[in-house]
């Protein structure tokens, strides 16, 4: 028998972690990172998210750092040579992809996959129910203290959602779904036909979420246009976007696409990258009235500019990338850095690992 040797470091002593957060690490998590890991050197940059500079972060702080955690500051090999680790602060990872540390290394680069779970769910569920009870408009005859009841409205009882990405927005979006009587299909890049294989071992708030891959009534898979349209076939009365963006999801949903959900006047949720959607194609679906309606929390262009059409197409619902924000974004997110400073000091492999070769 060959015996596997894993390097392990349970103190991480010598190791040095450097974060450029928005906000301070709060000093009982310090206190905890002191006492799990005494060899574990902390250093500690406020930069808002997006932002910093590795050229301003005073060099006491950014010497010999072996541990990252930022936002989209990242440094080059030759700046930070003894970089091993790098933990970013959003969930999504097509900024960390043109990083030349990323790109000329092996070197593990994770993402806070599973912060954003509870509240972007609660922002599609939201703005879904708030479409089919017709709330907008009820507001605006409200403001023009108007006594009018419009049209009744279907109910969400044996309706069926497509969630295109079951990552760990879209299978708490599944079990709110499945809690209203909804019927769930899951589409993935990568086939999920086994029980084991449906199961997500990633960071999820204790008892949301879908992390034995339940839910789904149908699992759907593949890169080809077949294989998504068979997907978006398949009787949906509400698709939500919620898969990575990457070269091969740009423009995913275009006038073929809307066509086919057309066939359901199925509402249209994204709150994955606006770039998924081909603009054009989604402002002549919803006036043209091919789908019901849509909310979209991300655009493009994003920002999106004054007097852009998007504003005011009809039956769309925008909100300025805000789906994501809760009070409890920084506790989740030290949650995952614990975990994976856990894993790493054990020589495991890392949770929310960016796969150079899927670009998410």
């Amino acid at each position: 028998m060959t015996l596997i040797q894993v390097n392990t470091n349970s103190t991480l002593n010598g190791h040095k972690l450097l974060a450029i957060t928005p906000w301070p690490f709060p000093h009982d998590f310090l206190g905890h990172l002191h006492t799990r890991f005494p060899g574990l050197s902390v250093a500690l940059y406020k930069a808002p998210f997006g932002e910093g500079n590795w050229n301003d972060i005073p060099e006491e702080d950014k010497k010999d750092v072996t541990i990252l955690v930022t936002g989209t500051c990242f440094p080059t090999l030759e700046q930070a040579p003894k970089l091993q680790f790098v933990q970013v602060l959003s969930a999504g990872a097509d900024f960390v992809l043109d990083a030349p540390a990323f790109k000329n290394s092996n070197i593990p680069f994770c993402t806070a996959n599973g912060v954003h779970g509870p509240q972007i769910s609660e922002w599609v569920i939201g703005t879904f129910l708030a479409h089919k009870k017709k709330l907008p408009q009820y507001l605006e005859l409200q403001h023009n203290a108007q006594w009018r009841r419009l049209s009744e409205p279907d109910d969400t009882v044996g309706q069926r959602v497509g969630i295109l990405g079951y990552g760990s927005i879209g299978r708490q979006v599944a079990r709110i779904c499945k809690a209203i009587g909804m019927d769930v299909h899951a589409y993935t890049l990568h086939p999920r036909k086994t029980p084991e294989s449906r199961r997500d071992e990633t960071y999820t708030p204790p008892g949301l979420g879908d992390p034995e891959g339940i839910f789904p009534s149908k699992w759907f898979s593949g890169s080809s246009k077949k294989e998504l349209h068979d997907f978006l076939d398949s009787g949906l009365d509400l698709l939500v976007l919620s898969a990575p963006l990457t070269k091969s999801t740009v423009g995913l949903i275009s006038h073929q696409e809307f066509n086919i959900l057309g066939k359901k006047k199925a509402f249209v949720s994204n709150i994955s990258r606006g770039q998924m959607i081909n603009t054009d194609a989604f402002v002549e679906a919803l006036e043209g009235e091919v789908i019901r309606g849509a909310a979209i929390d991300v655009t493009d262009p994003e920002p999106l500019p004054d007097g852009h059409k998007l504003w005011t197409t009809k039956n769309l619902i925008i909100t300025p990338h805000v789906s994501g924000a809760t009070t409890a974004y920084a506790k989740r997110f030290l949650a995952i850095l614990e975990d994976n400073l856990e894993r790493f000091s054990q020589g495991r492999k890392l949770t929310n690992e960016v796969s150079r070769k899927d670009g998410y």
